[in-house]
């Protein structure tokens, strides 16, 4: 009769077990679903973006299907140039040199109204070529999102040089009603405002920008520019030492030299926040020692 009684026991605890690991598994694929769908898997790149702005001209679908609309400022704010259709842009295939030919800019500061609904993880990427000035510090100028600074002292021609192609790209993280950038945390009350901040140094501008779901690995990269690009090698060579007043070496802080493109300067604080994936592990377990410690003593 033990026996038999313990055998039926063995049966219901695997039963049981095999019912709360069933339970566990569907509640944490569900989570992850949930989550891939937020942050925009398995849509493509054009299907991500959720806003894009040709800055000073008309519509335009580049070469990865998204489709930059026409400027919504245009007679509205600041004024609109296409000064640079008439120089080749370097970086930018021959389709989309549009995109970096044309622009808008104010004498003060000025900005794009974005409206984002959804919660999850979004990258913002402006389109930039100085088709004017031929020298460095003649357009500086800073980039704010809501209340924080992106993006300091722009110099277009210091980073790239003239008619060349520059993007600036700045990820951000929008969960419970809050703005997550490079660091800083703030209120998010449904609209994202990019301004570009008035300096020293003439008219801040933008060539274009668009706003998609993902991460910095999801982003379309510029075509190479011999002089800019480096072999990884040579860079970090480059950044361990440089010559010093004695003629020896001394240290450069990594990081300090110019980078082509601009991201988080600090992680995202909500990247690794993964309560709601313990929350169901942490239920089944509480629920599975009890039952089996009972069923133990029986």
């Amino acid at each position: 009769m033990l026996a038999k009684r313990d055998r039926r026991l063995c049966v219901a605890m695997q039963r049981l077990t095999a019912q709360l690991v069933a339970g566990l598994v569907a509640a944490v694929l569900s989570l992850l679903a949930e989550r891939c769908w937020a942050d925009g898997g398995g849509l493509s790149l054009a299907e991500r973006v959720i806003w894009a702005v040709n800055c000073g001209g008309e519509s335009h679908v580049d070469v990865h299907g998204i489709h930059f609309k026409k400027d919504p400022l245009e007679g509205k704010l600041g004024k609109a140039s296409d000064y640079g259709v008439r120089l080749p842009i370097l970086r930018s295939s021959t389709e989309d040199q549009i995109l970096y030919q044309t622009e808008r800019y104010n004498e003060d500061t000025f900005g794009y109204d974005i409206p984002i609904r959804e919660e999850g993880d979004y990258i913002l990427v402006m389109k930039y070529a100085e088709v004017y000035f031929a020298q460095s510090q003649q357009k500086v100028f800073d980039v704010r999102l809501n209340t924080h600074v992106v993006v300091k002292d722009l110099d277009i021609f210091e980073r790239v040089g003239h008619s060349t192609a520059h993007d600036e790209i700045v990820s951000f993280s929008i969960r419970r009603g809050k703005l997550s950038v490079q660091g800083e945390v703030s209120t998010f009350n449904g609209k994202l405002t990019v301004e570009f901040v008035k300096g020293y140094y003439d008219n801040p501008k933008v060539c274009a920008l668009y706003v998609m779901k993902g991460t910095l690995e999801d982003v379309p990269k510029l075509q190479p520019h011999p002089g800019l690009e480096k072999p990884d090698e040579e860079e970090d060579e480059e950044e361990d030492s440089e010559p010093g007043e004695e003629g020896g070496k001394k240290k450069v802080p990594a990081g300090s030299k110019t980078r082509v493109q601009s991201g988080p300067r600090t992680p995202n604080p909500y990247a690794a926040d993964n309560s709601s994936l313990m929350f169901p592990i942490l239920v089944a377990f509480g629920v599975f020692i009890p039952t089996l410690f009972c069923l133990c003593r029986l």
